[in-house]
């Protein structure tokens, strides 16, 4: 951890939660713990929606697997980079943030659901900045 902080003992630790870049880091980790778990499992159960419809066909027409094959496989990576925040951010952080701006291409070249690529555009500059308040706050 790279910050100075002038109380001592257990004041230390309590200057530290309330300082905004803190709480800021904290929030972020934990929501970008939940959301790709959270997405991933949901490729095997369409309880928020059809992610099949999200699949540029190009993507389709290079995979032998199928469209819905290639989401599977995209909601356990979406799990493991979770798992992967939730434990070492400094490295799930960047994962995440490169994964979305990959859904952001598929989504870009179909021309459609542009509206979820600008949203994913968010997510992923919120992910960038979880990256750089791990390596504040973590390890």
């Amino acid at each position: 951890m790279s910050t100075t902080i002038t109380a001592f003992g257990n004041n230390a630790v309590a200057v530290e939660r309330t300082r905004p870049a803190y709480q800021a880091y904290r929030i972020l980790h934990l929501g970008f713990t939940a959301a790709p778990i959270l997405a991933g499992i949901d490729k095997f159960f369409h309880f928020l929606c059809n992610w099949d419809q999200y699949l540029a066909p190009w993507i389709l027409n290079l995979s032998p697997a199928g469209g819905h094959t290639l989401m599977l496989a995209a909601g356990v990576i979406e799990v493991a980079a979770g798992i992967l925040v939730a434990l070492k951010p400094r490295l799930g952080a960047p994962l995440v943030g490169a994964w979305l701006c990959l859904i952001i291409v598929n989504l870009a070249t179909m021309a459609s659901y542009l509206d979820v690529a600008l949203r994913d555009l968010g997510l992923a500059l919120g992910a960038f900045a979880l990256w750089r308040l791990a390596k504040e706050f973590t390890d």
